[in-house]
């Protein structure tokens, strides 16, 4: 098993970031279409709650001669029913637009904005018999057959719940008169869209973690992945931890060359050293010129005890200066301590002696 998660064969990794971009700009990004359908439903819903009113104000008249005549074989005039046709499609219209109009909003949310033409493109796949026997009978195929099967029940349960207390109006409608059938039917048919809606919207979350669950998993990456992704993008770490090694070699280097020169180097006295450069006449405040802890301290010190650089043991400035970059000044807070230990050692120092 390891020999093959070495191998890349298993996918049991996080997709990375370069990963998921470059399968959104393949166009494989989770999109549900349960959420689609319920933002067309509420959609429909709130325009009818809005407009349903005024549409029924103004095709009442007409819709109620349809009915009342709706037993003859004779056919209404062609005037009324060209009126009362484009009456419908005008309630018609707007329903589809909206509905339209927040659907295709939803999925464009759902996708951030992506356009992607390459899914207009043909593929054999998709034609493909073998593929969609695949389809149908895979785990995916049995998930959505489970899912439809739940929404199906769920949404049947709803509307009979939410139609309960009108369904003994609705058993008498065939008798009533036409004049209040409309206006009979408005409510209950108006519950049964909200039943839907709640249901809809509750398996719309359902599936939208769902689409995510499966893409996230469908995204997932071998190691081996990773690591060859890694070596596109960054290049070689062995050969990135080479030029990393060569280029503090080289610093250190550097900094090492300039010791020789320093005014004085300040010790912890074992663990830091730091080195200082003073030049009344060139620099404001003295700065650091090198500084190392442990080992690289002890490498300072033999470079400034071989040039007779003063080395003076001042623990708690050692640290304090430690902390700073190399070749900054000191700050204002350290002058005094430093000031003191220059001038100590311009008293002091000596052709061919150093400063303990």
């Amino acid at each position: 098993m390891a020999g093959e998660d070495e191998a890349g064969g298993d996918k049991t990794e996080a997709a990375t970031q370069r990963h998921l971009d470059q399968a959104r700009d393949e166009g494989q990004v989770p999109v549900s279409r349960e959420v689609a359908t319920f933002a067309s439903m509420a959609a429909v819903v709130l325009v009818l709650g809005f407009q349903l009113q005024t549409w029924l104000r103004h095709l009442l008249p007409d819709l109620i001669i349809f009915l009342s005549r709706s037993g003859e074989t004779i056919m209404p005039d062609a005037g009324l029913l060209r009126l009362t046709s484009l009456g419908v499609l005008g309630v018609i219209v707007p329903v589809l637009c909206a509905a339209l109009l927040a659907g295709g909003a939803s999925v464009v949310l759902q996708t951030k904005f992506l356009l992607n033409l390459g899914g207009l493109q043909p593929k054999v796949s998709r034609v493909s018999p073998a593929a969609g026997l695949k389809r149908l009978f895979g785990f995916n195929g049995l998930v959505e057959v489970v899912k439809s099967l739940g929404k199906l029940g769920l949404l049947v349960t709803a509307m009979w719940i939410a139609i309960r207390g009108d369904w003994f109006g609705l058993t008498r409608l065939p008798w009533q008169d036409p004049h209040s059938l409309l206006s009979a039917i408005v409510r209950p048919v108006f519950h049964i869209f909200i039943a839907a809606v709640c249901i809809q919207g509750i398996v719309a979350a359902a599936d939208l973690m769902w689409v995510r669950f499966r893409h996230a998993r469908d995204m997932r990456m071998s190691k081996q992945s990773i690591r060859d992704e890694l070596k596109d993008t960054e290049g070689n770490p062995h050969i990135k931890a080479r030029i990393r090694r060569i280029r503090v070699m080289r610093a250190r280097r550097r900094m090492m060359a300039k010791v020789p020169a320093a005014t004085v180097v300040v010790t912890n006295p074992t663990h830091y050293a730091v080195a200082l450069a003073y030049d009344r006449v060139n620099n404001p405040a003295p700065r650091i010129v090198a500084k190392g802890a442990d080992s690289l301290a002890a490498r300072i010190r033999e470079i400034a005890e071989a040039n007779n650089v003063p080395v003076v043991a001042n623990p708690p400035l050692a640290r304090a200066l430690y902390r700073l970059d190399i070749d900054t000044e000191i700050p204002a807070e350290h002058y005094k301590a430093v000031a003191e230990i220059i001038a100590y050692v311009w008293r002091l120092r000596r052709p061919g002696q150093a400063v303990l």
